[in-house]
């Protein structure tokens, strides 16, 4: 289902959260899902993934990770502010120890000029702080957009589980 470096990737989470007794918990919005489909698709996973919250609109990242209408207003759902805020939402609302939020366009729509397809911000948050990436990926296509996020959300984890 996933290429060879998505799950060798999500290996890599599974064995060093396990290794360091962490649970993870993901947000996602313009992946819906993937990121944890790819730690699910490794087998010893349910040691590691507490939950994964699908958070596609902005009623769902308000209402399951609190984050704050006024923030998603001001700065757009796709944003720093909001990857942060979605990143500590999910710790406040799981029993993880570490967490990655991913929120980007991935087209082929939906894109402006200053927010383009392709943009993705990302948050991860755990016991070594709170970090945030922007990448541009550029109108490359939604299924290749969504891959690449899975790709830097996974080394996001692997980053705040200090492998």
């Amino acid at each position: 289902m996933f290429s060879y470096d998505i799950q060798a990737l999500a290996r890599r989470v599974v064995e060093a959260g396990a290794a360091r007794g962490l649970t993870v918990a993901c947000a996602e919005s313009c992946t819906g899902g993937l990121v944890a489909a790819a730690i699910t698709a490794v087998p010893g996973s349910s040691a590691v993934l507490d939950r994964g919250f699908v958070t596609y609109s902005n009623a769902a990242k308000t209402g399951m990770l609190g984050v704050s209408p006024e923030v998603i207003e001001s700065r757009g759902a796709v944003s720093e502010a909001v990857a942060r805020a979605m990143a500590e939402g999910v710790l406040r609302n799981s029993g993880a120890d570490v967490s990655v939020a991913v929120t980007g366009v991935a087209g082929p729509g939906g894109g402006s000029e200053e927010k383009p397809v392709g943009l993705v911000h990302f948050a991860a948050a755990g016991p070594l702080g709170v970090v945030h990436v922007e990448h541009r990926f550029g109108d490359i296509g939604r299924e290749a957009v969504r891959l690449e996020s899975v790709r830097t959300a996974l080394g996001l984890l692997l980053d705040r589980i200090g492998a």
